[in-house]
């Protein structure tokens, strides 16, 4: 009986709360009349942490899409689960022995899922083999990315632009995120452009089409043109027209398949530093007696997911969420996997989220949707949990860092702003902490989704509520 008196006394003070707290403070409301948004596309939840007493909520229970708000979820969940110092490993094994330095047999690179393999970190794994005395393979290279499960999906299918570094699909091994940057420039001889690739692997085919005109240079030159076709991912061709006025202009671009990239830049490196290949390129996981030649570990768990959360990388969090899969359930590792096993970890703080959909875990997506109530939740158990130093430092600071660089300059002491921002095209989603004047710290969840939000209104609407929260 005295249970039940509590629950309901608790309910009451909770509904004289929201009741309190539905109405937007003057600015945000001023605003949201201004922009001509009605307050069903908005939700807004403004709590205190300590307490967590409701300043503000507006359609707290309303699922949103939450764009790359949704990082919040697998990189807290990651943190706890495998810890802050957790590590992948690239590791080089041989189905046959190296006899004065010669592999009589294929050598197998097995991918451990590292986020963040960089053409630098790459150099430095073929070169720490070349130490090995490897110097001749005579067999084949055999790309093992076994850990995750094929993905039936392709980098175009969100918006058709899967030459764009937000679109790259994580790989059990994928080597710098698939990028090669495309450097255009006009050439000596005053009358074609060159065009050079770094790094530039083995077996991609770059086909130049650039004309050289004459005239003014506008800026950044935009017509040039890199295309691939659908059935030919290791070609490229580069077209449009360059001015002879301009200097060199660089493209960034995502270029073949993941286990081409990462056998051609292998191989290009392999050479580079004297080793000798003659064979071919193969998919397959190692066998059960291969030998351990080398192994590299990534950077830590905690550094990649500020570099996620930071620079919103969706193939990082997606690569995050199969990794929390691989750890929890077995390889090879799915996104539905993942999302299971953070579900369950949430439950088990008690917070179970009915509404929530995770997807694959980046927010780029139009399934995934998580309620403002939900965020909110979430944030205030990440601020009470054992890694949250680790988590808070993955968030951007307001005007110094990340997506929040160029945001909220004028600020009087911008660092009290740590928030992850969110955009796809009529979604504009901001959530974090807020510190106010009375040094009180606030959880802000501010979810636009509304016709043109993207293009500032959000912004707007979300900086008026922080502005607000920082008066407080």
């Amino acid at each position: 009986m005295i249970c039940r008196t509590l629950r309901l006394l608790t309910c009451l003070a909770f509904a004289a709360q929201a009741s309190h707290a539905d109405s937007l403070p003057e600015r945000p409301r001023t605003v949201l009349n201004q922009q001509l948004v009605p307050d069903s596309a908005v939700t807004v939840v403004v709590r205190d942490v300590a307490s967590g007493e409701s300043l503000v909520e507006l359609n707290a229970a309303t699922p949103r899409q939450p764009a790359s708000t949704m990082k919040l979820v697998p990189t807290w969940a990651a943190l706890e689960l495998l810890g802050p110092a957790y590590s992948w490993k690239t590791r080089a094994w041989s189905d046959a022995p190296v006899v004065k330095g010669v592999l009589k047999g294929n050598l197998y690179l097995q991918g451990g899922g590292d986020p963040l393999l960089t053409i630098e970190r790459w150099w430095r794994f073929v070169s720490d083999l070349r130490q090995t005395g490897l110097r001749v393979i005579e067999g084949d290279i055999v790309i093992d990315q076994t850990r995750f499960a094929a993905l039936d999906e392709r980098p175009e299918d969100f918006d058709g632009r899967p030459w764009r570094t937000y679109n790259v699909l994580p790989d059990a091994l994928l080597v710098n995120l698939q990028m090669a940057d495309f450097v255009v420039r006009p050439a000596d001889d005053g009358k074609t452009v060159e065009v050079a690739i770094k790094p530039f692997p083995a077996g991609l085919v770059v086909e130049n089409r650039v004309a050289l005109t004459t005239g003014r240079c506008a800026g950044r030159n935009r017509r040039i043109l890199i295309t691939s076709p659908d059935d030919a991912p290791e070609q490229v061709r580069v077209s449009g027209r360059l001015s002879a006025s301009c200097g060199p202009q660089t493209f960034r671009r995502a270029v073949m398949q993941p286990a081409e990239y990462a056998y051609g830049t292998f191989v290009t490196l392999w050479r580079e530093l004297g080793g000798e290949f003659r064979g071919a390129m193969l998919r397959a996981s190692k066998p059960p007696k291969a030998r351990l030649l080398l192994t590299q570990e990534s950077q830590s768990l905690a550094e990649i997911v500020r570099i996620t959360n930071k620079y919103s990388s969706n193939m990082m969090a997606r690569s995050l969420l199969l990794t929390v899969a691989a750890e929890t359930s077995g390889t090879p590792a799915t996104a539905a996997a993942g999302e299971a096993s953070v579900k369950e970890f949430l439950a088990s703080r008690g917070l179970e989220f009915p509404e929530l959909v995770i997807g694959n875990g980046s927010g780029l997506s139009r399934e995934a949707v998580i309620s403002g109530d939900s965020m909110a939740r979430l944030l205030i158990g990440a601020w009470n949990s054992r890694y949250a130093p680790e988590f808070l430092a993955s968030l951007s600071l307001g005007g110094l860092d990340g997506t929040l660089r160029k945001r909220f300059e004028k600020v009087n002491d911008p660092s009290r702003i740590r928030m992850k921002t969110g955009t796809l095209r009529n979604v504009s989603t901001i959530a974090g902490y807020v510190t106010g004047k009375s040094g009180r710290h606030y959880v802000v969840v501010v979810d636009v989704n509304h016709p043109g939000a993207q293009n500032g209104v959000g912004e707007l609407i979300q900086g008026a509520v922080i502005e607000w929260v920082l008066a407080q």
